[in-house]
């Protein structure tokens, strides 16, 4: 590794900790910690094997965090250091490192390693919550450094790195730099997550089928009666409290340590492939097809490659001439902001996706009940997730956010660009809804409707709060999949049934919800214009 890449991971490193969502991502890995080791009566757990999990020693404690820390902190932390490269172009740092003679691999090492290390702090900061956990728990006070800690370097580093890798080489490619990369990493990582834990895999996958089989051992040396020898990893919901048995941890060999290493090196070559074609911002070389260089007159020189990212006009001067000459009309100022607000909310929406959302309606209106709940509405309310999550960021991310914000009355934009969205979830939604209209599930139109209220109120209070449309993403995603897994108690859409009845969250608690986010968002703006002040 050469000064150069040292010394931009370094000075990335050090911008990103300074961030306040960085200081909110270390918060959550804590609490990560506190689910992962839960009380002895709780009715949750990470890891078990059949009905049973092992006693809260150090090699219990640090395995099952660790397994914890590197499934969750792969998905959510891969949201956390997206957009490096592109804030680097829209900020004029890759213009001034274009016109250096740092090599494309150098670069591309630097970023690698900011984001490694940003992961990285985070495993370190669950490391540190396992040992006080185990403490707190007090099941079983000898601490084992080599027992608690080792289960963080050969199972959670290899995925952080693994996710500190994708994030920068999608980042690199312009079809996946976007929403679409947002998307398909979280389909890849439960691809991971699921897949990865059987036996057999290549580099033994996440490496948890080891510890699972080492659990299995202790249990039958210890002659534990085991009505169900099953191996969960996740959270999982109990019906009564496990049982407990003494696991002394896993003992890896060497094959297991190099498969773990293997892992790291393959991240690396993942994070260093893009060398082959990305030109780190040098608009001599990225040219059109008959030679000239490509660039765009807005981006000011930056390649054509990111400028995507970059603000840019809502229009030519002839659109905004006519939008200029446009008499004002009194009155109706509420439903005339609502419709701009769902224009500029649908602006560059592609036929092909309507055709998919009217697809997802048909086919809610035509399926049987169970079908259209169980089914159509979850697909119906993940198709729109990429024009959700621009409510709350557009402003910043297209530069007016100085404009709205001298608005004369702020509270009624927020107000119809919520309504936006609720409108959008209305439509999406509106096959199921009709079943359940003609079968008369009263309840089922409740949750229905709380749904349509819960999903922009969402979108627009992380949108307001990060000003950056990858946190929605990353939280709706996992929330969704719960869903349509089946996991109830955060069903908030009623898609799951117990014997015809909607066996999520009441309307009332998910309408609760929704009001206390668009209170956020008021709440937000107020002490942003007040800081302003």
């Amino acid at each position: 590794m050469t000064r150069v890449t040292y010394g931009l991971a370094v000075a990335d490193f050090k911008d990103r900790v300074r961030r306040p969502a960085y200081l909110v991502t270390l918060a959550a890995a804590v609490a990560l910690g506190y689910v992962a080791v839960p009380d002895s009566g709780a009715r949750w757990v990470i890891m078990q094997l059949g009905d049973y999990r092992g006693v809260y020693n150090s090699a219990y404690v640090g395995t099952a965090t660790a397994l914890a820390c590197g499934l969750w902190i792969s998905l959510g932390g891969f949201y956390v250091v997206r957009d490096s490269v592109g804030r680097d172009s829209r900020s004029g740092v890759g213009q001034l490192l274009a016109a250096t003679p740092v090599r494309t691999w150098a670069y591309l090492a630097g970023k690698f390693l900011s984001n490694l290390m940003v992961l990285a702090s985070m495993v370190g900061v669950l490391a540190l919550t396992a040992l006080v956990m185990q403490l707190v728990r007090g099941e079983d006070m000898s601490v084992d450094p080599v027992a608690l800690w080792q289960p963080f370097l050969l199972l959670a580093v290899p995925l952080v790195a693994l996710a500190a890798a994708v994030a920068l080489f999608f980042e690199a490619l312009p079809l996946l730099r976007g929403g679409l990369g947002n998307i398909l990493w979280f389909c890849v990582w439960v691809v991971l997550a699921v897949g990865g834990q059987g036996p057999g895999l290549p580099l033994g996958g996440i490496g948890v089928n080891g510890v699972a089989v080492s659990m299995y051992e202790d249990m039958l040396a210890q002659q534990v009666e085991m009505n169900d020898g099953s191996f969960s990893l996740g959270l999982t919901y109990l019906d009564e409290p496990l049982r407990v048995f003494d696991w002394h941890g896993f003992v890896p060999g060497a094959g297991y340590v190099l498969a773990r290493s293997a892992f790291v090196g393959i991240a690396v070559v993942v994070a260093l492939l893009p060398a082959l074609w990305f030109h780190r911002f040098d608009p001599a070389r990225v040219r059109h097809s008959a030679g000239r260089t490509q660039e765009d007159p807005v981006a000011g020189g930056v390649p054509a490659e990111f400028v995507d990212e970059l603000p840019r006009p809502a229009g030519d001067r002839r659109a905004s001439a006519a939008v200029l000459k446009t008499p004002p009309r009194p009155g109706r100022v509420l439903p005339r902001l609502w419709g701009g607000e769902l224009r500029i909310l649908l602006q560059g929406v592609s036929t092909w996706w309507w055709w998919g959302a009217g697809v997802w309606v048909l086919l809610g209106v035509c399926s049987p009940l169970p079908g259209a709940t169980r089914l159509m509405l979850p697909v119906s309310w993940l198709w729109p997730i990429l024009i959700w999550s621009r409510l709350g960021t557009q402003g910043y991310e297209h530069g007016v956010a100085g404009i709205l914000g001298a608005y004369p009355s702020t509270y009624r934009r927020v107000v119809a660009e919520w309504a936006a969205g609720a409108t959008l979830t209305a439509v999406v939604g509106l096959g199921p809804l009709v079943r359940l209209v003609v079968v008369g599930d009263v309840t089922g139109v409740a949750c229905w409707a709380a749904g349509v209220v819960f999903v922009p109120s969402l979108a627009l209070a992380l949108g307001t709060l990060s000003r950056t449309h990858r946190l929605f993403q990353a939280v709706y995603l996992p929330l969704w999949y719960t869903v349509a897994n089946g996991l109830p108690v955060f069903d908030f859409m009623g898609a799951i049934r117990i014997e015809g009845q909607p066996a999520g969250l009441p309307p009332t608690v998910v309408l609760a919800v929704a009001v206390v986010l668009v209170a956020v968002v008021f709440l937000a703006g107020a002490m942003r214009r007040l800081s302003r002040d």
